[in-house]
């Protein structure tokens, strides 16, 4: 990849170690050379492993990055790629139960719902009190957050690996 326009993190919360060296190929595929990960073991999940890495790379990379995992059903992670001028932040969650979610974030983080999901949800067919939460929590990415926060907290005190595309 070419041009550096973005920057982010992606989080493998819990890979098998047979999928470790693929996620690092993935990763380095798109970045143009070797990953260098460094992996620990994920307490919250027996013989998985997590790493960590903040990279530079372009805008596609959150994305594609994103539809490469997903394939590999067993593998629990995130990445965020951060609002930058004229270029829209996201996020990126899989879990193997709920599958993959992709939301609009701020600078700040914070998931962007638009007016126009907003406007489908409310318009919905039969819609009750309870499926209007339901289908909010959805929209924000509730549902992975709840599923994803054991893994998250059992890497508090990783190291992040910084990486920078060619």
């Amino acid at each position: 990849m070419t041009g550096i326009s973005a920057q982010g993190s992606v989080l493998i919360h819990s890979a098998p170690a047979s999928l470790m060296p693929h996620v690092e190929w993935a990763i380095g595929r798109l970045l143009g050379g070797p990953a260098g990960l460094t992996w620990t073991p994920q307490p919250a999940l027996a013989s998985t492993f997590r790493t960590e890495l903040e990279f530079d790379s372009s805008t596609s990379f959150g994305a594609v990055l994103a539809s490469e995992l997903l394939g590999w059903g067993s593998l629990r992670f995130e990445i965020i790629q951060h609002e930058s001028l004229g270029v829209a932040g996201w996020r990126w969650a899989y879990t193997p139960s709920l599958g993959l979610f992709q939301g609009q974030i701020d600078s700040l983080g914070n998931s962007l719902v638009t007016e126009h999901r907003l406007n489908s949800i409310l318009d919905a067919p039969n819609g009750a009190w309870a499926d209007l939460k339901t289908q909010v929590r959805l929209a924000l990415g509730q549902p992975w957050d709840l599923e994803l926060e054991r893994y998250r907290e059992a890497g508090e005190q990783s190291a992040v690996v910084y990486l920078r595309a060619n």
